[in-house]
Formats: structure tokens, C-alpha cells, sequence
């Protein structure tokens, strides 16, 4: 049995969530698997349609994390499992157990400055278990630069399941959005600084004296939404920007079906990075290439000048020629047609097989 300790997990959403999902999913085909989750109030409905057992742990956010260490502890004296498999370091801190244990690191959870407290517990955990699964080779450099054991440490990028057919009355909605603009651009993310929705619509200014019809369109939510908003009306860009939320994932999928280009050139903020973003493999199973940032992980996602381009997220004119270079004469199609063919390699049924190798 694979036991699964995650803070994140459906139907609560998110980059995060949709990595636990697919890989608890993927390994349930091949052991009996049990998770133990955070509560959601709408759990309920989903949980009784998987295949697995998933036990929900409620309450504030401190004595949430030592009740699940509790139940899960109880649960290894009770139940044999052959590895324990964690989404954050701070899950394992309390678990007693001699089982192999697995840790998968994102960047940003471990991005603590060298030898500070948050720093010694983080190497106190990841150095005294069997592997630490980086999201990317910036993930895992970041982890050695910060003092975790390079040989424990193996890059396995997070998967997708492959894209089902949309339907037809979304991807009507979505053409009726774009209207006759031919020159579309989209993200899907949370409003964070780190995103850069702002530099985006800073270069989106100059853009539209180039191509007329271009247009914007941002899927998400976050602390940034009002700031974004207001910079779109300061610079005059209300008809070449939509703002989208709480809609379905059929529509959105549909949204970045009906896109030409994925644009989401992230920075570092504070000690927030990219380390390495499914959006841009999900939005290329649709054909459509990104433009990423060059200061985390998005090189394992975008093959720079193949399936999409790599830029400084903090270069306001590598943004607005980037987007341009792949708008000209519509390159974005020859883009987009190898950043499809590279996403099949980042479907579950193939980045499970590196998982096994270490289960």
C-alpha cells in the first residue's frame, strides 16, 4: 500500500491539487493507495466517486497539522505500506516511521534563506528520507544550492491527463469571447506578482499599433485582480482585455483552445518562483505555445525556440518582442504544432513510469 500525506488535494483546485490528483490516480492502478487529505467542505461528492480510500483532516491550520501526523501514525501501527509519499516537507515532520519516505518539492516551499530556522527544518526533513522529487532541474538546483543531498534528489516533471474532446457549445462560447479579434493571447493563473500580468499589458499597449485586433484574455483570481484591473483602464485597454473567473474547466479549455499564444512570463517575488508550471504543457495539448520566464523552472516546460520562447520576465521589451516574433506571420502555428507533439511526453501514463522506478 502507497500512503499519500497531502495539504493539497480536489476539489479544492489548482496547480498543486491537479499533481496529487493525477498522481495518487496513477499509482492506485498499480498498489492500494490511502490519502490523507485537508478538509473540504464539498469533498463528500467527490470523494465517493474514486477508487481509493481518502480520510479528510478538519480544523485550524496548527492543530490540523499534528492531528493528521496522529492519524497517520496510528494508521502505519495498524496497516502495512511499503512508502510513504508526501506534497510538502512540513507533513513528514512528525511522522515516526522507518518506511521509505518521499517528498516532492515545488521551489517556493523551500526557499529559505541558507542556515536560517526555516532553513534547518527543511534539510532536517528532505536529507533524512529516501528521495526528494523535484519538479524540475531549477527546483532541484535551487534544493542543492539551499543544502538538500544532490543524491537524493531525482527530477520528475508533473503530468497531465491527456486533453478530452471539448464541447462544441464551449468552444462557441469561447470564439463568441475572442469576436473577431485574430491576434489572442491568454493566461490562466492566479493574479500574483509572480504571474506578471502586469508587464503583459504594459507591452500589450504597444502591441495594439501593430495588430489592432489583439486581445488579452485572463482566467483567474488573486490579490492582484484590482491592481491588474486598474492598470487596464489607466492605459486605455479596456477593449484588448477580458477578465474571466469561476468558470467551468470545459470553458477554459475551450478559452485556450481558441488562443494563439500562452503568455505568462513569470519573475521571482519575494521568495516566489515558477518552478516549473503544468499551464504551459496543458495549453500545449491544444497547440498553442507559451512564453515563459527564464528565472525558474519553465525551461522543462518550454523548449525555448521550439515550442514556445523563454524570456526575462523583468524585460519589458523581451516580452513585447517576444510576443511579437510569434504573432509575425503567425509562427505561433509552427510553435504550436511541436509544443502539441512535446506534451505527449508529460501524460501521467509516461511520468508514472519514473515514480515506480523509485516505489
Amino acid at each position: 500500500m502507497f500512503l499519500i500525506i497531502t495539504r493539497n488535494f480536489p476539489p479544492d483546485v489548482g496547480g498543486m491539487q491537479n499533481l496529487m490528483w493525477g498522481l495518487t490516480k496513477s499509482l492506485s492502478k498499480f498498489n492500494m493507495v490511502k490519502v490523507f487529505a485537508d478538509f473540504h467542505e464539498n469533498h463528500s461528492e467527490h470523494d465517493e466517486k474514486v477508487s481509493f480510500s481518502i480520510e479528510r483532516v478538519k480544523g485550524p491550520k496548527i492543530i490540523k497539522k499534528y492531528r493528521k501526523s496522529f492519524l497517520v501514525n496510528e494508521f502505519l501501527k495498524k496497516n502495512k505500506v511499503s512508502c510513504i509519499i508526501s506534497d510538502h516537507w512540513k507533513s513528514l515532520e512528525n511522522i515516526k516511521s522507518n518506511k521509505k519516505k518521499i517528498c516532492l518539492i515545488h521551489s517556493k516551499e523551500i526557499n529559505h534563506k541558507k542556515n536560517s530556522w526555516l532553513n534547518r527544518r527543511v534539510l532536517k526533513i528532505l536529507n533524512n528520507i529516501d528521495y526528494v522529487v523535484a519538479n524540475s532541474n531549477f527546483t532541484k538546483n535551487l534544493a542543492i544550492e539551499l543544502g538538500v543531498n544532490s543524491e537524493k534528489i531525482i527530477v520528475i516533471n508533473p503530468g497531465i491527463d491527456p486533453v478530452q474532446k471539448i464541447p462544441e457549445a464551449d468552444l462557441k462560447k469561447a470564439e463568441d469571447i475572442f469576436g473577431e479579434k485574430k491576434n489572442r493571447l491568454i493566461t490562466v493563473s492566479r493574479f500574483d506578482k509572480r504571474k506578471n500580468h502586469e508587464k503583459i499589458i504594459m507591452a500589450l499597449r504597444n502591441l495594439k499599433e501593430i495588430y489592432p485586433d489583439i486581445i488579452y484574455v485572463c482566467v483567474g483570481y488573486g490579490e492582484e485582480e484590482e491592481n491588474i484591473k486598474k492598470l487596464v483602464e489607466q492605459l486605455n485597454l479596456s477593449n484588448q482585455v477580458i477578465f474571466m473567473k469561476n468558470i467551468s474547466n470545459d470553458f477554459k479549455n475551450a478559452l485556450v483552445a481558441s488562443s494563439n499564444i500562452f503568455v505568462m512570463p513569470s519573475i521571482i517575488e519575494k521568495k516566489s518562483v515558477e518552478g516549473f508550471g503544468i499551464a504551459y504543457i496543458e495549453a500545449a495539448q491544444f497547440g498553442v505555445p507559451s512564453l515563459g520566464g527564464k528565472h525558474g523552472g519553465e525551461s522543462d516546460a518550454i523548449i525555448h525556440e521550439k515550442t514556445g520562447l523563454i524570456c526575462d520576465g523583468n524585460n519589458l521589451e523581451e516580452i513585447y518582442m517576444s510576443i511579437d516574433k510569434l504573432l509575425k506571420d503567425r509562427k505561433y502555428k509552427d510553435f504550436g504544432k511541436l509544443a502539441k507533439e512535446n506534451s505527449q511526453k508529460f501524460h501521467w501514463d509516461n511520468i508514472i513510469k519514473n515514480y515506480m522506478r523509485i516505489l
